[in-house]
């Protein structure tokens, strides 16, 4: 059944997924609500919620003007693996690193890939202000995402400084997306970045979603980021 919402949600969404894509991503839902028994990764674990809102929604983050598909792909505050690991199961050459602050989701993570045989995916449990200082990380990846972690001003911050020049940040927002764009203007450019925004539709839901990427034109300020309580308190203007 779950396969069956994928096919129908990715076709009416304008995407067909070959066999293989609908095998990783069946398999995947099933890790999920497995996983769920012990942890809380999500509460959308009926087949067409998952299909819509997770699988599909991830999949929103594809855009053929920014993405080659062999790109390096760093997911900020992966969760449970979203959008990445529908991303990664989508165009199997992107090299992926998926970073969580908590060890049981990347615990799960690691099983998610070693059950998936999924090649070219890192996992890091560490906070993205701490990682975003280290050499290894820092603008070193093509395209970075973030989906339901914090709102854009505060993202930004938290991605931006990973993203190589020329290189983007692709954040999947809700229905606060225009306000969240136009309260972070400020921070994006301080970061070194450039916004656009690109509505979407999901199937069968009407609330307003977008994928808002930020081209980054230049490079971020070394005082960035800030410590996580400075970020989330203290506004860049």
């Amino acid at each position: 059944m779950i396969r069956d919402e994928i096919d129908a949600a990715a076709k009416a969404f304008g995407l067909e997924l070959d066999a293989t894509q609908l095998d990783g991503l069946e398999k995947f839902y099933r890790l999920v609500v497995d996983g769920n028994r012990v942890m809380n990764l999500t509460t959308l674990t009926e087949p067409r919620d998952f299909a819509i809102k997770h699988v599909v929604d991830s999949l929103s983050a594809w855009d053929d003007k920014i993405f080659r598909g062999d790109e390096r792909l760093a997911d900020i505050g992966t969760g449970a693996g979203f959008p990445a690991v529908p991303l990664k199961i989508f165009r199997p050459r992107l090299t992926v690193c998926l970073i969580d602050s908590l060890a049981k989701r990347t615990d799960f993570l690691r099983r998610v890939v070693n059950e998936l045989e999924l090649d070219g995916v890192e996992i890091f449990h560490g906070r993205a202000e701490e990682l975003a200082r280290q050499k290894n990380f820092r603008e070193r990846f093509d395209i970075v995402t973030s989906r339901a972690v914090a709102r854009l001003n505060v993202l930004a911050e938290y991605c931006l400084p990973f993203v190589k020049v020329g290189g983007h940040f692709v954040a999947l927002k809700g229905r606060t997306f225009r306000e969240e764009l136009d309260e972070s203007r400020a921070a994006i450019k301080i970061l070194g970045g450039k916004s656009s925004v690109r509505e979407v539709k999901l199937p069968t839901l009407s609330d307003a979603r977008a994928v808002i990427t930020v081209e980054k034109i230049s490079p971020t300020p070394t005082k960035f980021p800030r410590r996580e309580n400075v970020i989330r308190t203290v506004q860049l203007k």
